[in-house]
C-alpha cells in the first residue's frame, strides 16, 4: 500500500522534549495494538496504512496526526486515551523555539511586542504569515512551511478578545504597514484584521510613523514577556538566531527602550485611525 507519510503524521523535530512525546504516544498505540492481538500489519490495513508506517508511528519517528488518533481509538477499542494524546502529539509538532514562545506567552500577564520588519507575528492573518514564511532564503520545504504556518496560527489563538489576561502591547513601525507581502489584495486583508485585533479590549495597537525625528526602535524587532511571578524575560529573533533573554541588565534595557518607543507611537485610537488610512491608500 503506497501512502504518504504526511497523511499519516508529521516529522519528529530533532530537540529532546519533540521526541520524548513522539515516543510516549507511539508506546501507548503500540501497547492498545497489542492489546486488541493485531498484528502490526492487521492495524496498517484496518487504518489505511502499510505496515512500515505503523512502526514508524509506534517507534516515534512519525508524529500521529489527530485523525490518526482518533481512527486509532475507534478500531483498538481504547475509550477515548489515545484521542485524549491529540493536544500532546500537536504540541510535540512544533519546533522547540515555537513551544518555548508559546509557554511564554500562556505564563504571562502581559505581552508587549515591537517589530520594524513585519508585522507581529500574533496578529498576522495565515495568507500573510505564508508570504512571510515563503520569502525566506534558502526556502523552507513545503512540510516545514506547512509546520511553522500551523504553529503561528495555533499560537495566534490566545489573542481571542473573551479574556482580560494576558494584556498586549504591540508597536509596529509604518514600514510594515505598507510592505506589500503577498500582493495587495493579503496586505489589505493583513490591515483590516489589524483593525479588528486592536479594537478589542486587552491590546493596545501602536503605529511608529516613519517621520520621526528620533526612533528608539532602530535596534530591531523584540518582545518583553511580563510573567505570572512578577519576573519578566525578552526574546530576540534576528537572522539564524531565536533567544529569551533573562539577564536583568539586558531585560531592563529593552523594557525601557519598549517604553521610549510607545511614547514615540501613536496613540492606540490614532493608530487605528492612521492603518485605516494605509488601507484606503493600499
Amino acid at each position: 500500500m503506497s501512502v504518504d507519510e504526511d497523511d499519516v503524521g508529521w516529522e519528529v523535530d530533532s530537540d529532546d522534549e519533540s521526541s520524548a512525546i513522539a515516543e510516549l504516544i507511539g508506546r501507548q498505540i503500540k501497547l492498545w495494538r497489542e492489546a486488541a492481538s493485531l498484528r502490526a500489519v492487521e492495524f496498517g490495513e484496518r487504518m489505511g496504512y502499510g505496515e512500515n508506517l505503523i512502526h514508524k508511528v509506534e517507534r516515534g519517528a512519525r508524529i500521529p496526526r489527530p485523525e490518526f488518533l482518533d481512527r486509532a481509538d475507534q478500531i483498538l477499542n481504547a475509550n477515548g486515551h489515545l484521542q485524549s494524546l491529540k493536544a500532546d502529539a500537536e504540541r510535540a509538532r512544533y519546533p522547540r523555539r515555537v513551544r518555548d514562545l508559546a509557554k511564554l506567552e500562556a505564563q504571562s500577564v502581559e505581552v508587549c511586542a515591537y517589530n520594524n520588519s513585519v508585522i507581529e507575528g500574533l496578529l498576522q492573518t495565515p495568507e500573510y504569515a505564508s508570504a512571510v514564511f515563503g520569502c525566506r532564503r534558502p526556502p523552507f520545504d513545503q512540510e516545514e512551511l506547512e509546520q511553522r504556518l500551523s504553529a503561528r496560527m495555533a499560537r495566534r489563538a490566545i489573542i481571542d478578545g473573551t479574556s482580560a489576561t494576558p494584556m498586549f502591547s504591540f508597536v509596529q513601525c509604518e514600514s510594515t504597514l505598507r510592505r506589500p507581502l503577498g500582493g495587495t489584495m493579503v496586505l489589505q486583508a493583513q490591515l483590516e484584521h489589524l483593525l479588528e485585533v486592536g479594537k478589542l479590549r486587552n491590546v493596545d495597537l501602536q503605529v511608529l510613523p516613519l517621520d520621526l525625528e528620533e526612533n528608539a526602535g532602530l535596534g530591531g524587532p523584540f518582545r518583553l514577556f511580563k510573567l505570572k511571578d512578577g519576573s519578566t524575560v525578552a526574546h530576540n529573533e534576528v537572522q539564524l538566531v531565536s533567544r529569551v533573554i533573562s539577564s536583568p541588565k539586558e531585560v531592563q534595557t529593552l523594557d525601557v527602550r519598549y517604553g521610549i518607543i510607545r511614547a514615540q507611537a501613536l496613540t492606540p485610537r490614532e493608530s487605528l485611525a492612521f492603518i485605516e488610512k494605509v488601507r484606503d491608500e493600499t
